[in-house]
């Protein structure tokens, strides 16, 4: 099993959400976060003041998924999440020891 997480644009959200489930995602946990990459922030202008906006707003999804879906979730991700511009985020994939269902006590692939 794999625990894969996603740094993407907010407005992408449900455009990813909606093409994760076509693909049998059956649950997604979405974090508002902020930061920065290559993209490192921008300048704006607030009542003719010029400041910096360092961190950007993001959105981190993360989803567990058995091993033989990994590829296709990936695939899923960069189609539907990538607009070819700097700042799409990236995609991290960790392994997971173990995974239990809190309310019935399922582990690993049944938990999912």
């Amino acid at each position: 099993m794999k625990l894969i997480s996603a740094i993407i644009r907010p407005f992408k959200l449900d455009e990813v959400r909606e093409a994760l489930g076509a693909v049998g995602v059956s649950g997604i946990t979405v974090t508002e976060v902020k930061g920065f990459g290559r993209q490192k922030g921008h300048t704006e202008l607030y009542r003719g003041a010029e400041y910096v906006v360092d961190f950007l707003p993001k959105i981190r999804i993360e989803t567990a998924v058995t091993d033989d879906r990994v590829e296709a979730v990936i695939e899923t991700l960069q189609a539907s999440a990538g607009t070819g511009k700097i700042g799409d985020g990236k995609i991290f994939v960790t392994p997971l020891e173990q995974v239990v269902r809190i309310r019935t006590g399922e582990t690993g692939a049944d938990a999912l």
